[in-house]
C-alpha cells in the first residue's frame, strides 16, 4: 500500500495500509538534543514558517549531497486543514473495496484482530498529533499552522529532504506500486533512511553526529515504548508497528552502509540504484551483489476468487513470524535466507482459503523456515472446521514452502494450488 511522506509533532503528545509513516515524531524524541540552536518554543507565523525554511534548506543541501533544481514549495495549514486533506487522500489512495480486501487478508493470515478495522486505524495513525508533510501528488510540503519552532526545524529538515529527493527521482514510482509491498518497502526505506540520516546532520552542531550503529536497537525499542505519547501506534498490532518503523530505522542503517560503499561522492541510491528488496536493504552484501529475488506465482482453480494478493518480503516475513509467537532472534533467523514469496486469499464455496509460497536460497534455509512456520502456524490457528498443511517442494530448482489452509469442505484440498518460480528481471 502506498503511503504519503510524513511527519509528526512533540508537544502534548509525539508524534501507513500496513506501513504508516509516523516515526519521525517518535525519533525527535531520540535526536532532539541534537538540535543546534535552543530555539524558543513558540507559536510559529506563516512568515515564520517560510523563514525557518529559508534557513534550513540550505543545510539540507549539504547535508543530503544535492541541490533543489527549483524551489520547494512549502504551504502552511490550520491542523483542521491537514486532517481533512489526508483523510481526502487516505480516501483516494486507499478505496474502500480494497481496504476491505486487504483487512480480509490481513485477518486470514492472523496478523489483525478480526475486530480491527483497518480504515479507522490508517485514519488515526496519519492525523495523530500530525504537524507536517510532503505530498509528492502536489509536489508540496505542508506544515501545520502554530506548530513550535523547534518541532517546525525538526519537520522542515526531514520533509523538504523528500521535496529535494522528488525532484531527482519521482517518489511516486515507489510510493505508487500496487501489490509489490517488498519493493514498495524497499525503496521507501531509502527515501526515509536518506530523510533521516539527513535531517540528523543538517541538524546537529556542526553538521557531525555520533556513530548511530549502536543506536538503532535502542531507537527501535524506544519507539515501541511510546504508550503515553502514540496511544494509537502502541495500540496497533505488531506488524504494523514493525513497518512504521522499518523505513527510518533500517533506511538509515541502509544509507549509512551505502555512504561507505559508494564508488562516486556524487553516487545516490535512486532510480537504477534503488533496491529492489527489503532483504537488499537489511543484507548490504546481497545490495552489492545485486542479488535479486525470484518471482513466485500462485495458480488456483477458476472457481476460486482472489480476494488480495501480494507478497511479503524478508522484513515482513521476519515480522509476520515474531506476530505469530515466535522470538524476535528466531524469526530473524527464519527470514534469513528468503529468495522471494507470494500469497494468496481466496474466496471460495466453502469460505476464504489462504495459500502462502515462499522461496529460499538453500534447502537448510527452507527446512529452518518450514519448521518456525509449523509451530507458529498451529499456535495461532484454531481448530475445529479448517485444516491446514505446510510442505516442502522444489519448483524449477528452487526450495519452496507452500502453506494452504481452508475449509475442511474446500474442493481445492482434492489437487492444490501450483506454484510457479522465474527469475526476476
Amino acid at each position: 500500500m502506498d503511503r504519503l511522506m510524513a511527519g509528526g509533532e512533540r508537544g502534548r503528545g509525539k508524534g501507513e495500509g500496513m506501513h504508516a509513516l509516523r516515526a519521525l515524531a517518535l525519533l525527535v524524541v531520540l535526536f532532539l538534543p541534537l538540535s543546534p540552536v535552543p530555539l524558543p518554543l513558540l507559536a510559529q507565523s506563516d512568515d515564520g514558517i517560510q523563514r525557518i525554511a529559508r534557513d534550513v534548506i540550505p543545510q539540507v543541501e549539504r547535508a543530503a549531497g544535492m541541490t533543489f533544481r527549483r524551489p520547494p514549495v512549502v504551504l502552511v495549514r490550520s491542523r483542521d486543514q491537514l486532517r481533512t486533506f489526508l483523510d481526502l487522500k487516505i480516501a483516494t489512495e486507499y478505496p474502500p473495496a480494497e481496504l476491505l480486501a486487504a483487512q480480509r487478508a490481513y485477518r486470514a493470515l492472523r496478523l489483525i484482530p478480526d475486530t480491527l478495522d483497518l480504515r479507522r486505524l490508517m485514519v488515526d495513525l496519519y492525523t495523530e498529533q500530525v504537524a507536517g508533510f510532503y505530498d509528492p501528488d502536489s509536489s508540496a510540503l505542508f506544515v501545520v499552522r502554530g506548530a513550535d519552532a523547534m518541532m517546525v526545524r525538526l519537520i522542515l529538515a526531514h520533509e523538504l529532504v523528500h521535496a529535494l529527493q522528488d525532484q531527482y527521482t519521482r517518489l511516486n514510482t515507489v510510493l505508487k506500486l500496487r501489490r509489490q509491498n517488498d519493493r514498495q518497502m524497499a525503496g521507501q526505506a531509502v527515501m526515509e533512511g536518506q530523510a533521516t540520516m539527513a535531517s540528523l546532520v543538517a541538524m546537529a552542531p556542526g553538521g557531525q553526529i555520533p556513530d548511530m550503529s549502536e543506536l538503532w536497537p535502542l531507537a527501535r525499542e524506544g519507539l515501541r515504548q511510546q504508550q503515553e505519547a502514540m496511544p494509537v501506534f502502541a495500540a496497533a498490532p505488531r506488524i504494523i508497528q514493525e513497518g512504521m518503523m522499518f523505513p527510518y530505522l533500517s533506511g538509515a542503517e541502509f544509507v549509512q552502509n551505502f555512504e561507505r560503499l559508494r564508488s562516486a561522492p556524487d553516487e545516490l541510491p535512486f532510480n537504477d540504484n534503488l533496491p529492489v528488496s527489503t532483504e537488499q536493504v537489511l543484507h548490504i552484501s546481497k545490495y552489492s551483489r545485486r542479488e535479486r529475488p525470484v518471482q513466485v506465482a500462485i495458480t488456483t482453480a477458476p472457481a476460486d476468487t482472489t480476494v488480495y494478493e501480494d507478497n511479503f518480503g524478508e522484513f515482513d516475513v521476519r515480522s509476520a513470524l515474531n506476530a505469530w509467537g515466535a522470538t524476535e532472534s528466531a524469526a530473524i533467523s527464519a527470514a534469513a535466507g528468503w529468495h522471494g514469496d507470494r500469497y494468496r486469499v481466496l474466496g471460495t464455496r466453502a469460505g476464504t482459503v489462504v495459500v502462502w509460497a515462499t522461496a529460499w536460497d538453500t534447502a537448510d534455509d527452507a527446512l529452518e523456515f518450514e519448521r518456525v512456520l509449523r509451530r507458529q502456524w498451529e499456535r495461532v490457528t484454531p481448530g475445529g472446521a479448517r485444516r491446514w498443511q505446510v510442505d516442502a517442494l522444489v519448483v524449477a530448482g528452487v526450495k519452496v514452502v507452500r502453506l494452504v489452509e481452508g475449509p475442511a469442505a474446500w474442493a481445492g484440498w482434492q489437487r492444490l494450488p501450483a506454484i510457479q518460480v522465474t527469475p526476476e528481471r
